[in-house]
């Protein structure tokens, strides 16, 4: 795109300085061509003109849109933020640093995402081409490329556990481009946009050509798991517990010999009152001797 702006005074270097304040760039910078001379005076009182130029430059997309971020961030009161161009053929980053890069960044990129976009425009009416313009500041694009990659991967995988859709927020292409990529990644899941304008949003589902089974946790191939609950004892190789009757025949207690005993011996209540065996002329407790043979 041409750049132009036309300038008169007296002299031609005095034209082409007032052409080049109106276009805002260095004189050195630019190219002109001379319309009029300029007349000196008939005995410095009668006749005489200016001069009059015409200064054009050749303004590339991205030289266009970095001129439109910087007009628009002087507006708003950032003109110490410095702005850095990398130009390619079909393609363009700006670079902004600065101390107050936080506020033109926004919630989750809003405000960068819109003013890249009005930049964009900028650029594509230069030569009536697309030009892609990239507006970056603190590497905030590839930290949101890294979260918006590992958030497609970790839903596409949600997907095929629950076998439902997730549907996101709605993004911009670039972002939604960011997700799809993330999903095809994902063996058993797809994506898909939906929705029209500022509400188009990807939708994540499985993949009804190419089916994937969940692979199941740890803890549900365990023989007998059951969800919510332990394993009964009976499960796994532990033992069984046979089930209480109410009426049961109570057998008598068997003593290490398999002799019945009466049961009035070992009831609870005999049990706990009874005392040792005392009789007549012996002590409670007395020396057990080994007995002599006198003859």
């Amino acid at each position: 795109m041409v750049k132009e702006a036309f300038g008169k005074a007296d002299t031609i270097e005095n034209a082409v300085a007032e052409a080049c304040k109106e276009l805002g760039v260095d004189p050195e910078k630019v190219e002109y061509e001379v319309i009029k001379e300029p007349k000196q005076k008939t005995l410095g009182l009668f006749g005489g003109s200016q001069a009059e130029v015409r200064v054009f430059i050749n303004v590339t997309p991205a030289e266009a849109a970095s001129e439109y971020v910087k007009n628009i961030l002087d507006c708003i009161g950032f003109d110490d933020i410095k702005i850095d161009v990398k130009q390619n053929e079909d393609n363009a980053e700006i670079v902004l640093e600065g101390d107050d890069v936080g506020f033109i960044i926004g919630r989750r990129g809003e405000t960068l995402d819109a003013l890249q976009y009005l930049a964009g425009l900028v650029a594509n009416h230069v030569d009536n081409q697309y030009y892609r313009i990239t507006i970056n500041t603190g590497n905030y694009r590839e930290k949101r490329e890294e979260t918006l990659s590992k958030l497609g991967k970790r839903l596409a995988l949600k997907v095929i556990k629950t076998g439902k859709n997730v549907d996101l927020e709605p993004m911009n292409p670039y972002e939604r481009r960011i997700i799809h990529t993330a999903v095809q990644q994902v063996n058993g899941a797809i994506s898909f946009s939906e929705g029209e304008d500022l509400e188009r949003h990807v939708v994540i589902s499985p993949d009804p050509k190419n089916p994937v089974k969940p692979r199941r946790n740890y803890r549900d191939k365990r023989k007998g798991y059951q969800k919510g609950g332990r394993r009964s004892s009976s499960q796994n190789g532990g033992y069984k517990r046979t089930p209480y009757k109410e009426n049961f025949e109570r057998k008598p207690y068997q003593n290490r010999y398999n002799k019945p005993v009466d049961d009035e011996m070992i009831s609870t209540s005999t049990l706990s009152q009874r005392s040792p065996i005392e009789k007549a002329g012996l002590p409670l407790f007395s020396k057990i001797e080994k007995k002599v043979n006198q003859d």
